[in-house]
């Protein structure tokens, strides 16, 4: 069972320097991805096919100021990569430190790997992730939980994905943004979501997965606004799966919107429904039996670190969908903050919200062992009166 404490929904390795080369199938061992010296005299993952290396600073940044950041990032090797990202069992203590009780987990290099143009390589990749990963999670059974990765090379075999990832005892799939064949509203899919549905699996779409919202996509005006923009490819993900009828359909496939925020759903879901009542006599869009908000409410779920609009919902967004994570190590996460972040943020919420969105969600979702234990420990002086 998982101990007492905070159950994160999104948090992140730095693949081990080997999990390609010594993890692959050996066809495609001499182009497997690889930690490199690049120009810079900095060493990053060369991903064979991919235009920019995967800078291990973005990837293990958790808990440097921008300024740290810069000067680790000027001459940063893996060897600087911090054990706790790549070994479950030296990231206890860190998770310890920021009141964690368990984390889910998502693949970084695999994150640009799932933009990967080559199929039969990213299929290649994806698999050599899930055995490393497999490998790593089973060192902390009970407190480190992985999500398995498939490119989804077709229909039968993205099935044959699912079935092993479930038999390896990963707790769902981190779904490629961009779909080989067609896009994943096409009934060619409907097998492959029943099988979700019936392995209990909830399909993942994290940001920085899919080509249109890459962290290399050129922005209008100040980059930062490219930072703005990347969610959009989750909301088109979202967008797609509601109004092309997957939830009508398989009303148990449970989806999760990674990384992406929480305050921009209720307001899509009623522009949805909008266009749904402007453009049709009744608001029911063909092949749907209600407005397109009621399956969002029901079928997607969305993970979140700091975003303090997240705990603002009210009736707008059911907080039982609110899946909190710290995102660690990743230079956007709130370690080693985040009890304080979450005293600071959510501290008008009741003790049942709270045991929800920090620990009970999550738990549901992914079919955990969490117990009726409080999501807090009561000696915790940074959440004392919350």
């Amino acid at each position: 069972m998982i101990p007492p404490g905070i159950i994160s929904a999104d948090g992140h390795v730095c693949e081990a320097a080997n999990t390609y080369t010594d993890y692959i199938d050996p066809k495609f061992r001499d182009r497997a991805p690889h930690v490199a010296t690049i120009e810079d005299g900095t060493e990053a993952f060369i991903v064979p096919g991919m235009r920019k290396p995967v800078a291990l600073g973005f990837v293990d940044g958790a808990g440097f100021n921008a300024k740290e950041r810069l000067i680790r990032a000027q001459q940063m090797k893996y060897s600087d990569v911090r054990t706790a990202a790549y070994i479950a069992s030296d990231r206890l203590a860190y998770m310890d430190q920021d009141g964690l009780a368990a984390e889910i987990i998502y693949a970084s290099v695999g994150m640009g790997i799932c933009m990967h143009r080559d199929v039969e390589f990213k299929d290649a990749c994806m698999k050599a992730y899930n055995r490393w990963l497999a490998e790593m999670c089973a060192q902390a059974p009970e407190r480190v939980f992985g999500l398995a990765q498939t490119a989804v090379l077709d229909v039968d075999s993205a099935i044959a994905d699912f079935q092993r990832a479930k038999d390896m005892g990963f707790v769902g799939m981190m779904m490629p943004g961009d779909p080989v064949h067609e896009d994943f509203d096409h009934a060619d899919y409907d097998a492959l979501w029943e099988c979700a549905v019936e392995l209990d699996m909830p399909v993942a779409f994290h940001i920085l997965t899919s080509r249109a919202g890459s962290i290399d996509t050129k922005s209008r005006g100040h980059s930062y606004n490219n930072f703005l923009g990347i969610i959009r490819a989750v909301q088109d993900v979202v967008g797609m799966m509601v109004l092309g009828g997957v939830f009508e359909r398989h009303p148990g496939l449970k989806m999760v919107v990674a990384e992406s925020d929480v305050g921009w759903l209720p307001h899509y879901m009623y522009r949805m429904d909008h266009a749904a009542k402007i453009n049709t006599m009744d608001g029911i869009v063909k092949g749907l039996s209600k407005l397109p908000s009621e399956y969002i409410k029901s079928n997607v779920w969305a993970t979140f670190q700091d975003d303090i609009t997240a705990y603002h919902q009210g009736e707008l967004f059911d907080y039982h969908h609110l899946l909190w994570a710290s995102d660690f190590p990743h230079t956007d996460s709130t370690w080693p903050r985040s009890r304080q972040l979450i005293a600071e943020q959510a501290s008008h919420l009741s003790e049942v919200q709270h045991q929800a969105i920090f620990r009970d969600n999550t738990a549901k979702l992914f079919n955990l062992d969490a117990g009726n234990q409080s999501w807090r420990r009561e000696t915790d002086p940074a959440l004392a009166g919350v």
